[in-house]
């Protein structure tokens, strides 16, 4: 049963501690993390930002988010006053000026995993994903997204999302199957990177825009500073590969996690995910070629490491049963996915990593 709780080991103080609570479930505690001023990092993945909240492998974290847009910007696309958050508001009230970017997105977090060390794994597993509002948004603008040149301005589209029969509602005669998931989740960079932009994904994870990671999926992060550091924001409640506009159906989330530390094990360069039905490598740069190379690399990688099989039927095998999959083209660095059913794997060989 879920109980409030000023928790001294958040903020330092019960004065400054969000409200957080929490309970004793089995296998860890569950935390509750609103979307606040105090509680969300804008616009960037830093080793130096000071942790909201510190928990232990095996908790789990109910996340709350918000979207990436101003009260003022949704209000003059058409949302009523009183249906945009009152949590957003206060964000874009409460956090200072200096506290905002490089980037755009309002990530919750960061939350510190006792124990996390460099060179660690930090396994995410997001169990639940439910809409925080009624609608979600879709816009682009000029210097941004894949065919730019052809679209010299801007627009925005307000889009009903309906719960009952969980769908979008795009247009009259065009509604979109909702498939919730967080298009950026990651972990703190190594300290020289600095304040690190939001926008492109790298090793950390961050705006990865990968619509295969909704409820039921796992994501492998490698850890670089003490604690980890993970954060999590930029909802959507659908997306196609590419996200060629630049923008997926935004809105805010509510998001179940669970983490697990696993200490001594090394991932990378970049994460790597499971579905229920697939492995997932990732490459990111801004030369999709790269990004492709670097995908590729990780998938054999991973089938070296966890399937035990030789580097070059890895290779053969991912010509043969592998998908390759843009993930997204207009994040600065852009993504490639790999995708390789689990059903091929009949028993013959096992993965120590399979939560599923």
């Amino acid at each position: 049963m879920l109980r409030a709780a000023c928790i001294a080991v958040l903020l330092g103080s019960c004065a400054a501690a969000p409200p957080v609570a929490r309970s004793q479930e089995d296998g860890g505690k569950t935390w509750t993390l609103p979307a606040t001023p105090k509680t969300v990092a804008w616009g960037h993945y830093d080793a130096t930002t000071p942790p909201v909240l510190r928990i232990r492998s095996g908790d789990t974290v109910v996340f709350h988010t918000v979207l990436t847009n101003s009260p003022t910007g949704l209000e003059k696309a058409g949302v009523k006053p009183a249906d945009i958050e009152q949590d957003l508001k206060d964000i874009f009230n409460g956090v200072p000026k200096k506290d905002r970017g490089p980037g755009g997105h309002i990530l919750t977090g960061p939350v510190y995993i006792e124990g996390a060390e460099p060179g660690d794994t930090l396994e995410v597993r997001v169990e639940k994903i439910d809409l925080a509002i009624p609608y979600a948004y879709n816009a682009f603008r000029y210097g941004a997204g894949f065919q730019t040149d052809d679209f010299p301005y801007s627009r925005i589209r307000i889009i009903p999302l309906d719960r009952a029969t969980n769908t979008a509602h795009f247009a009259p005669g065009i509604d979109i199957p909702l498939h919730p998931f967080f298009g950026s989740m990651g972990v703190a960079p190594p300290p020289a990177f600095g304040r690190y932009d939001s926008a492109p994904p790298t090793i950390i994870g961050g705006n990865m825009d990968n619509k295969e990671l909704v409820a039921g999926s796992t994501i492998y992060f490698p850890v670089f500073v003490p604690g980890a550091l993970f954060q999590i924001g930029d909802g959507h409640a659908g997306q196609g590969n590419g996200e060629v506009d630049i923008t997926a159906l935004e809105t805010s989330l509510v998001g179940t996690v669970q983490f697990i530390l696993h200490k001594g094990m090394k991932t990378g360069p970049y994460p790597y995910a499971e579905t229920p039905t697939h492995y997932i490598s990732m490459g990111f740069d801004d030369d999709l070629t790269v990004a492709a190379h670097k995908a590729v690399a990780g998938m054999i990688d991973f089938l070296v490491t966890h399937k035990h099989m030789s580097r070059d039927d890895a290779y053969m095998l991912i010509s043969v049963a592998g998908d390759i999959d843009i993930t997204e083209l207009v994040d600065h660095n852009k993504g490639v996915h790999v995708m390789l059913p689990k059903a091929i794997f009949t028993g013959a060989t096992q993965d120590a990593t399979d939560t599923h």
